[in-house]
């Protein structure tokens, strides 16, 4: 090697500064922020934002020692743009004409062209030393071009040199310009540009769906995708694409389960939900899908592990008001901060906005299970551009979650066939690792509740048909009922000549509640307790529904007591 010459090793490779840009989740999109000294573009539709985008980066980055100058060339008067940006919440009165200065160089353009303006440019800037400049639009300096000098080359010497000047000087610059349609493709900026960000708005309907691309970031890593963005009153906020990366980064799950809260359940399932596990309850109207929800969340919360529930189809204060009427008091969990309810109910929503609420709420509260309810109700709340891609819109969203240890809840539900046996009509029981379905049977002209585990990865379940019903403590699950068919909703019952016998006898009994009933009328007059140990029965939530049943078909009567509750039959023995 020559004396006085370098070389750049590994260790000496230059690292850009990143400037912030003030605007919500654009930074996570571009990988930390803007480089600094680089020169970008900023091209979409009319409409779109790009303008509103611009003033929201000066009016976060902007300061009295470096500035931000903002160049009108043949575009709107910058009056009339500060009369409308006054609406935002980001704009401050305070730094016009102090830190962010606005110069309108239109009859400079109009009248000597390209050349003139680039002086006028370079001159302010090396006057104020900004931090950023911003030449608005790009557009209206190509015409300006053709105007005054009548020379297509003059585009490319002029954005060429202002570029250099610029970076020179270290500031950081954006062109404005419409969007650059096929024939612009080979337009010399996109070449000179270090970024170009591209912004659109789609229209379908009532719906209006805005979304951003990274195009181009020269020496940067951003991330991929079109990633939708809202204009508020706030400014932009950006939602990133969810990516299952997130997911890949923790492919080592912890070992373990989690309860379902339902009594029976998760012996039906092996033990519990393993973490990190999603799960799809399937099932018709009324079936009790949104009481499993509140009980697997309640359950999440005595354990120490904080839930997050996404309701789309109904407002939170009837959903808390319908689980306390089971005894789940989910009002009382948001206020002990283990539980956060969020809804969810725009007509053009999209995945990754719904993502990104889920994902606050989850790192608010370090929450460990999410109950998404429903996915139907999700389907109807995005906007009709997402909805062709709702199948790969979930598999985002799930993934994202269950990468992270996070127990995943999704309730659907489904229009029940007596011939047609279907988990969703998303085809998406891909995504779930397990799959509860919920269906209606009926058995000696009563139309009962029946559940059955169709799918459990890596995991033993029951692969039987079970009775299940909704009670004053939640569901609870009760005894098997081998022998019916589930396509068509009924069958025979492999129970014995006796059960039969005495379910003519007492009618709409279950084979445990009788036995539950042959235990009161043996003991004439006992507690829950004596009881438990007599039939053989735990003490808890499905003897509690056994009796309350019995005492709803007026089989059994209960009377309070000073000692607790006396269960008396009413009912006498078989002879």
């Amino acid at each position: 090697m020559r004396r006085g010459t370098h070389t750049m090793t590994e260790h000496q490779r230059m690292s850009f500064p990143l400037l912030s840009t003030g605007v919500p989740g654009l930074d996570e999109v571009l990988g930390g922020g803007i480089p600094e000294f680089s020169f970008n573009l900023i091209t979409g539709t009319p409409g779109a934002g790009k303008s509103t985008l611009a003033h929201q980066i000066i009016f976060a980055t902007a300061s009295f020692e470096r500035p931000a100058l903002y160049f009108t060339v043949m575009g709107e008067p910058p009056i009339k743009v500060l009369r409308h940006q006054q609406q935002m919440s980001f704009f401050d009165i305070a730094k016009v004409g102090q830190s962010i200065h606005f110069i309108d160089l239109t009859e400079l353009a109009i009248t000597q062209g390209l050349g003139p303006v680039l002086e006028q440019i370079v001159q302010q800037v090396e006057a104020l030393n900004p931090r950023i400049v911003v030449v608005d639009s790009f557009q209206a300096a190509m015409r300006a071009s053709g105007a005054a000098e009548c020379d297509p080359m003059n585009l490319q010497v002029f954005t060429q040199r202002l570029a250099v000047h610029l970076t020179i000087l270290q500031a950081t610059t954006f062109l404005i310009g419409t969007y650059l349609d096929e024939g612009q493709q080979n337009n010399p900026v996109l070449t000179i540009a270090d970024g170009v960000f591209v912004l659109s708005q789609s229209i379908d309907r009532n719906s209006v769906v805005r979304k951003l691309q990274v195009v181009k970031s020269r020496g940067h890593g951003t991330m991929p995708g079109l990633h939708t963005f809202r204009i508020s009153q706030a400014g932009l906020r950006v939602f990133p694409r969810a990516s299952i990366a997130v997911a890949e980064q923790h492919q080592a799950r912890s070992l373990g389960r989690g309860t379902t809260g339902v009594e029976g359940l998760d012996d039906l399932l092996g033990g519990g939900i393993p973490l990190g596990d999603a799960v799809l309850v399937s099932g018709p109207s009324g079936s009790g899908k949104s009481v499993l929800a509140a009980q697997f969340i309640a359950a999440g919360a005595r354990q120490g592990e904080p839930g997050v529930i996404a309701v789309f189809e109904e407002h939170p204060s009837d959903y808390v008001r319908r689980a306390l009427s089971l005894g789940i008091d989910l009002a009382g969990l948001e206020q002990a901060g283990v539980l956060k309810i969020i809804y969810i109910r725009p007509l053009d929503l999209s995945p990754d906005e719904t993502l990104f609420e889920i994902r606050e709420a989850v790192q608010a509260i370090r929450a460990k299970r999410v109950v998404i309810d429903s996915l139907t109700g999700f389907e109807l709340a995005l906007a009709p551009t997402f909805r062709t891609d709702f199948r790969e819109s979930l598999y985002r969203l799930v993934g994202s979650l269950t990468g992270t240890d996070i127990m995943v809840l999704m309730t659907m539900e489904i229009v029940q066939s007596a011939t047609d046996l279907r988990l969703s009509p998303y085809v998406i029981s891909f995504l779930a690792d397990n799959i509860i379905l919920l269906r209606y049977v009926e058995i000696a002209g009563e139309l009962r509740k029946s559940l059955r585990v169709i799918k459990m990865r890596n995991s033993d379940h029951s692969s039987h048909l079970w009775q299940y019903e909704i009670t004053a403590q939640g569901m609870i699950v009760r005894e098997s009922l081998m022998g019916y068919g589930i396509s068509t909703g009924t069958g025979s019952s492999p129970s014995s000549e006796r059960v039969e016998d005495e379910r003519r006898i007492y009618p709409g009994l279950t084979a445990q509640e009788l036995i539950v009933l042959h235990g009161l009328i043996a003991l004439q007059g006992t507690s829950a307790q004596p009881l438990a140990q007599r039939i053989g029965l735990p003490e808890g939530p499905i003897l509690t529904a056994a009796l309350d049943r019995l005492i709803s078909l007026r089989y059994a009567i209960r009377r309070d007591e000073a000692d607790g509750a006396i269960y008396w039959p009413v009912a006498q023995a078989m002879g």
